[in-house]
């Protein structure tokens, strides 16, 4: 059976099977930003966990307003981010900002009210469509001339249970209605009906916009506290970001400090990241590379020289920096190269040392796309 291929992820080694598999809580977007969605929550978790268990945390599961009972790996990252995460709380002068920034996301909505005719159809197209927009339109026509019998021809010709109070749709708020016929109501004067019959997926309307209402700009004072849970929850977001971007700093620091099984479970015991600082692994390297790829050694050699070292000695120069400030893409090759090999560490010394000595191919395009 061939070894898990693996791939890092804000610090963290990841099977590329759990990944898969996770790309599925994950719809939409192209398979290169689900894949990478998928990666980036396991790694989050895997952070969050490995943190609770540094710090001891116990937690017990709570359960949602919808009833639903969290993990115990759930409750877990909430215990943690509650421990750690402290986002600093937003002043009043903050919170009075906002409010005069946006005065128009503090009003009160339009509220209407309004009565409509529904000429129902039975389906798409067709003389059932056409003969319900000619009803209509008649019944506007009979509206032309005396508007006041407007209740009496909905409860007679209105499929729409509103026909009983005369088409009445009683006080409105935007979202109440289709679309469609809540532009055509934004259209009209209070007391004015609809010059042409409005469409939507019900059938053919003949409207009436009977009051409206207009929105009233909120005081400070009424609307302080949602602004305040507002920025509170933007901050926390962002402080939460923080904290596991740091989480993820602190992986790669340690030489991509955890690592996820085919299983889901972290990984207990020595990193990559321990194995190549080993102070034995550069004099190893060294003779490993004699007997395996003299030309990489003798790259190693004028390195060395030109910077007046001794080889071993800038071996673990190089190592240490690569340590310090690889990228997961960077740590994702030097994975793959220890891989399965007879001495994991030797390899993955190897391959940083070729990043670093070898120069990338070059790459040729025969044919350019316009």
């Amino acid at each position: 059976m061939s070894a898990p291929r693996y791939v890092v992820t804000d610090g963290v080694q990841i099977p590329e099977s759990l990944i898969a598999q996770e790309a599925q809580n994950h719809p939409g977007g192209s398979p290169e930003e689900v894949r990478a969605s998928a990666a980036h929550a396991l790694a989050v978790r895997a952070l969050l966990l490995d943190r609770a268990a540094e710090l001891g945390l116990t937690a017990e599961p709570e359960y949602d307003e919808r009833g639903r009972e969290e993990t115990p790996e759930e409750a877990l990252v909430r215990a943690v981010l509650a421990e750690e995460v402290d986002p600093e709380t937003p002043t009043e002068a903050e919170c009075r900002r906002v409010y005069e920034a946006r005065p128009h996301q503090f009003r009160t909505p339009v509220l209407y009210e309004a009565s409509h005719i529904l000429f129902a159809i039975d389906g798409e197209g067709g003389l059932d469509a056409e003969a319900a927009r000619l009803s209509a339109a008649m019944i506007i026509g009979t509206l032309r001339e005396t508007p006041a019998r407007f209740g009496d021809l909905a409860s007679v010709h209105s499929a729409c249970p509103s026909g009983a109070v005369g088409g009445s749709l009683g006080q409105l708020s935007p979202g109440d209605l289709a679309p469609e016929v809540e532009k055509a109501f934004a259209a009209l004067l209070p007391g004015e009906i609809s010059a042409a019959p409005v469409r939507s997926r019900f059938g053919w309307h003949v409207l009436r916009l009977d009051r409206r209402i207009e929105g009233r700009q909120l005081p400070f004072e009424q609307v302080a506290g949602r602004i305040r849970m507002h920025l509170e929850s933007r901050a926390w977001v962002a402080a939460a970001v923080q904290y596991v971007a740091d989480l993820a700093a602190r992986a790669r620091a340690r030489g991509v400090g955890l690592v996820i099984t085919a299983d889901g479970d972290l990984a207990p015991g020595a990193t990559l990241g321990d194995l190549i600082a080993d102070e034995a692994a550069a004099p190893r390297l060294l003779s490993w590379l004699a007997a395996t790829d003299a030309g990489l050694l003798q790259r190693v050699e004028t390195a060395a020289g030109a910077d007046g070292a001794e080889p071993s000695d800038w071996v673990r120069a190089a190592v240490a920096r690569f340590v310090q400030s690889g990228d997961d893409e960077a740590w994702t090759r030097v994975i793959s190269a220890a891989q399965g090999a007879e001495d994991p560490a030797l390899s993955a010394l190897g391959a940083i040392l070729k990043s670093r000595l070898v120069p990338a191919k070059a790459t040729f395009t025969l044919i350019q796309r316009r």
